[in-house]
């Protein structure tokens, strides 16, 4: 019976979104330590830039305060104060998100 059931079609269309779906999440745990510069010093904390490749709209402005604090936004980026470092990976995972730079000072 439960042959029967894995040779169905249902079952092979699930089990390729199941594939799709591990494979999409792979993709963006690879991709995230590439899109985050090199952070200066040891500091716990750190403030960043969130580079997109659109203008961020609320969900994301809000999404990043998750993180840390929302200072502002510019054309194509958020700026967001006091993310941990170990949250930076987290920042980057989403697919939107095109890299993460420090934030320079005055900015």
């Amino acid at each position: 019976m439960l042959k029967d059931a894995l040779r169905s079609r249902k079952a092979h269309i699930l089990i390729a979104m199941a594939v799709c779906y591990l494979a999409w999440q792979l993709w963006l745990t690879i991709a995230a330590p590439r899109k985050i510069a090199n952070f200066a010093g040891g500091s716990e904390k750190v403030n960043i830039l969130v580079v997109l490749p659109f203008e961020p709209e609320r969900f994301h402005v809000q999404l990043m305060q998750t993180y840390g604090r929302v200072s502002g936004t510019q054309e194509k980026s958020i700026e967001v104060r006091g993310v941990k470092r170990a949250d930076l990976m987290t920042v980057a995972r989403p697919y939107w998100v095109t890299r993460i730079e420090p934030l320079q000072p005055g900015g």
